[in-house]
């Protein structure tokens, strides 16, 4: 009998079950290992048919995306208590990526500036969504919206992790082949198909060439070849985060943004890209005292556009900041 595999979407945008076909023709292997029994990008299953099965009869369960609103969580403790392995597959799941940087706002600020302030929202009643809503037909319901982002082990038990936004093929086939392959499953907690040591260990770029003097974005500078992009003034990711991509943005003159998450030993991505500016900055050897040299570096600085944005785009939601904290 084959193993039973599942595959949930939660708050992200499809990137991650799309990174199943990066493993090319070994997806008919993949379709001759498992068989799915709920994935609804792939099969037309309901949340019925998931809730009729027994406890742990799900062999292995990928869970992407990230906790915006109750129904994510609830399938998120109906998949836990369905499968024996849950997989946080992709940044959403394992860090809260991108949809975690909403945590910046509360939940009462994105509903006013979508369906108040917005210059394109025609609402002259004021009206807010609300979970619930009677019709002629009966009473409709919405998920309700959570105070704020949270990644899949915030809510319920992870077993394993793998990092990415989205996963990389070759990750996809490494993960699959660990639990298909016959031998011992890593111990529980374990990141998957991801290095132990900092990108820019496995990034080919030369390092100690120079300091950066002002900071770029990607529109405002061509990036000399084979040079670090941080040395240059490119706010690249590359000391706060993991490795196991192969460096593939800084291999293509784009800086890395962090979508594995940060090393091992590193609680939070953001304040390692900072001491990591920090080490190296220069804000110039002929400053006139402290008053010249803090305006320099402010000066620096001013070249960051979005800190939060950029320090943290994809671990804000399980950084030590966490986001703002609700009125």
């Amino acid at each position: 009998m084959k193993p039973k595999f599942a595959m949930y979407w939660a708050s992200g945008c499809g990137g991650c079950e799309i990174s199943l076909l990066e493993i090319h023709d070994q997806i008919l292997r993949f379709a001759e290992v498992f068989e799915i029994v709920f994935c609804p990008c792939l099969v037309d299953g309901k949340k019925e048919d998931l809730a009729k099965l027994g406890d742990g009869a799900i062999d292995l369960t990928f869970f992407n995306g990230a906790i915006r609103n109750q129904e994510d969580e609830d399938m998120a403790r109906l998949l836990r208590t369905k499968s024996r392995i849950l997989v946080a597959y992709g940044s959403c799941a394992m860090e809260g990526c991108v949809p975690g940087l909403s945590n910046l706002s509360t939940a009462a600020d994105h509903f006013e500036a979508v369906y108040l302030k917005n210059h394109t929202t025609v609402n002259p009643e004021a009206v807010i969504p609300g979970s619930r809503s009677e019709v002629a037909e009966g009473i409709l319901s919405l998920p309700v919206f959570a105070a704020s982002v949270r990644s899949l082990d915030q809510v319920v038990a992870v077993d394993y992790l793998v990092p990415g936004c989205p996963p990389e093929g070759v990750q996809v086939e490494k993960v699959i082949e660990t639990f298909v392959g016959g031998s011992p499953l890593p111990p529980s907690g374990s990141l998957l198909g991801a290095g132990e040591r900092a990108l820019c260990e496995e990034c080919p770029r030369v390092r100690n060439v120079r300091r950066p003097t002002r900071f770029y974005r990607a529109h405002q500078q061509i990036p000399e070849e084979g040079v670090c992009l941080l040395e240059q003034g490119f706010i690249c990711l590359g000391p706060a985060t993991r490795s196991g991509c192969g460096a593939r943005c800084p291999r293509n003159n784009m800086v890395c943004i962090g979508c594995y998450g940060p090393p091992p030993g590193v609680d939070d991505q953001g304040a390692q890209m900072i001491a990591a500016l920090g080490s190296m900055l220069d804000p110039g050897k002929d400053c006139d005292g402290e008053v010249e040299r803090t305006q320099r570096l402010d000066e620096l600085f001013s070249g960051i556009v979005d800190p939060a944005g950029t320090f943290y785009t994809f671990s804000l939601a399980k950084s030590m900041l966490g986001g703002k904290v609700g009125r």
